[in-house]
């Protein structure tokens, strides 16, 4: 059995352009097959990603910058050499550090109601970051946004008078915290990790962990005294070198923005496990922040004070397009100045936790800005629809009703409400336009060898009439972007994730009914339940229009099992929710479909004598089209009169 592929990649973002554009003729074949046919026109930032297939070599004058983690694994000094037992080693001959280069690694357990964290006296790092409502595909392991153990996160490097470059990770701190610390709810609580410095101890670096009353947000703080004493005036880096692991059942699927993060300047980098050659973006300036993501969950490190940094760096080792777990194979760095006085201070806030909107919105830095809403040609209405309408709608429905399948079919329900005067117009115009057919046939009869004459009494019935000929595809053209927006949204929405209905066991995923013994490519080696269903609704709905229209030849019945095919086919990778969502959509339409009909029927027997709605009283309809019509008939007759 295939993995189940939930999350847009950018051929299925492709696929679903063409798909637009097909549905955009489609909509215009239909006009031509069910409608009267219409007459023939007269012939007349500075940033930038460099990707190589390994990093440059690295010159003298750059020394100050590479750290250990930069050197090859063949390096005796690399943590990855065979006899490295952890992060980069400074020398411990070095006075500058040689009072913490050794002691007793000890965890420090930190507890919470929605998370539980291991932190190593050793660096003063954080090894594991586990959180507790949200388990992986198995439904029984924890969330781990952070797991490193024996190395850790985040790191400091600098180097020594002595012109040695150090990761702290491998020096000893200490700390008067217990092996466990619990953090009662809406409470805070600290932990310190200070390491004695300088030839003489003169000078002293400590890390503060503040676990704060918001959940998944700690308070960071880089505290130096005297750091004169054991670092240059080089400056020194924050390095966030480790990603969060993958926790879904589809690495494929989950690599796709999964990777490093950073936001400066106004916009967003990013480097995600989307090309296997080495790659790096070096940002100057000052940075909002750096972060790590897989598909549903995050790590960003926010500096409080944004002009305190001269610039970030993003990295994407060779090969890491090939990660199966996640988490390995990018790298974030922090640029700071060296301190002009003898006490240095650098805070920063810490969000470890889901890419939920409201908890990322809540910083003001535009995190939410990691989430994907495809290319520009979507995004401009795709981000808003889904933070302005279906974040919201999910969250508070979702608040209110037992199941989020119930939240998706309601939601299709409010949409079909707020669209249904268009939709009356729509079919209301292709009521009329079916009414028109005799007197276009007429027209079309008695100018025949005559096509601009044929086409100026056409223009001239529609303005008459009041009838719009392309009234009927608009509520058609309006529902896609909001499949779009919604199969943009649905596979990264975490309120989503892990949620069930009926048969469907994750909402955010496909639902299986039925294994194939083959896989057939573009459609996968399953069928999807709600696709499925979604298709069937779509043919009743487009039967239920022919029916009403009048439209029975042979190119309408290919039309109608044609489209529900060509849908149920691409729609059967994507999540559940979005056809569950379409199943609805389609049965309130033909709802919709068969009340408007029915008004327009009885409308007629009380009527019997007025075949148009727009002509009262021998009166021209002064509708919008009906204007736009005159006015192209007026152009028209003066482009002959110069002729």
């Amino acid at each position: 059995m295939s993995t189940l592929r939930n999350q847009p990649s950018s051929e299925d973002q492709r696929n679903i352009l063409i798909a637009t554009l097909l549905f955009g003729l489609i909509m215009f074949g239909w006009l031509i097959w069910y409608g009267p046919e219409s007459p023939e026109p007269s012939p007349n930032d500075e940033t930038a990603e460099v990707e190589a297939p390994a990093p440059e070599a690295t010159t003298p004058d750059d020394a100050e910058s590479l750290t250990d983690a930069d050197r090859p694994a063949d390096d005796p000094e690399s943590p990855d050499a065979p006899d490295a037992e952890a992060a980069p080693d400074d020398s411990p001959s070095d006075p500058a550090t040689a009072r913490a280069s050794s002691g007793d690694a000890r965890t420090i357990t930190v507890i919470s109601d929605r998370y539980t964290a291991e932190f190593s006296t050793r660096g003063g790092v954080i090894e594991q970051f586990t959180l507790l409502g949200y388990t992986k595909f198995d439904r029984e392991s924890p969330v781990n946004v952070v797991d490193a153990p024996g190395s850790g996160v985040p790191g400091v490097t600098f180097m020594t008078p002595s012109s040695h470059l150090v990761d702290t990770r491998s020096l000893y701190f200490t700390s008067d915290a217990p092996d466990t610390l619990r953090v009662e709810s809406g409470e805070e609580a600290s932990l310190t990790f200070e390491a004695t410095l300088g030839p003489e101890g003169e000078g002293s670096l400590s890390y503060t962990y503040t676990f704060t009353a918001d959940p998944y947000d700690l308070n960071f703080e880089i505290a130096q005294q005297n750091p004169a004493s054991f670092a240059t005036r080089d400056g020194y880096e924050v390095v966030w070198d480790y990603g969060v692991p993958f926790t879904e059942d589809d690495p494929e699927g989950e690599r796709i923005d999964s990777g490093v993060y950073a936001h400066s300047g106004g916009s967003l980098e990013r480097l995600v496990y989307d090309d296997d050659a080495f790659a790096e973006n070096r940002l100057s300036g000052s940075v909002s922040w750096i972060g790590h993501r897989s598909k549903y969950f995050t790590t960003v490190l926010m500096p409080d004070d944004e002009r305190s940094v001269e610039g970030a760096e993003l990295i994407r080792e060779e090969g890491a397009a090939q990660t199966i777990v996640g988490g390995e194979g990018t790298e974030a760095r922090l640029f700071f100045p060296a301190s002009s006085s003898d006490v240095d201070v650098q805070s920063f806030s810490l969000y470890m936790g889901p890419i939920d909107y409201y908890n990322l919105t809540a910083y003001g830095r535009n995190l939410y800005d990691m989430v994907n809403y495809g290319w520009a040609i979507f995004a401009w209405i795709t981000r808003p629809l889904a933070t302005f309408v279906f974040i919201p709608a999910l969250t508070y429905l979702g608040g209110v009703l037992p199941n989020y399948g119930f939240v998706i079919i309601l939601l299709a329900i409010l949409i079909k409400v707020v669209v249904y005067p268009l939709t009356k117009s729509s079919y209301r115009s292709m009521a009329k336009m079916r009414d028109l057919k005799p007197e276009m046939d007429k027209i079309k009869e008695k100018y025949e060898d005559d096509m601009e004459k044929q086409q100026q009494e056409m223009m001239k019935l529609y303005r008459e009439s009041g009838v719009n000929p392309i009234g009927g595809c608009l509520p058609m053209f309006l529902q896609y972007p909001i499949i779009i927006a919604l199969y943009l949204y649905i596979p990264q929405s975490v309120q989503l994730r892990q949620e069930s209905f009926l048969w469907a066991a994750d909402l955010s995923a496909p639902d299986p009914i039925l294994q194939l013994p083959f896989s057939i490519p573009f459609y996968g080696d399953y069928v999807a339940g709600f696709t499925l269903l979604m298709g069937i609704s779509m043919i009743f709905t487009m039967r239920i229009q022919m029916s009403s229209t009048g439209s029975t030849g042979a190119q309408a019945k290919v039309f109608m099992y044609v489209l529900p095919f060509f849908i149920f086919f691409i729609f059967n990778r994507f999540a559940s929710a979005l056809s569950l969502y379409y199943l609805f959509y389609n049965v309130v339409t033909a709802a919709q479909q068969k009340y408007i009909y029915w008004q327009l029927d009885k409308e007629k027997e009380q009527q019997p004598d007025t075949p148009f709605n727009g002509k009262s009283n021998g009166k021209e309809s002064d509708g919008w089209f009906s204007r736009l019509l005159k006015k192209a008939e007026e152009a028209q007759k003066e482009a002959q009169k110069r002729k």
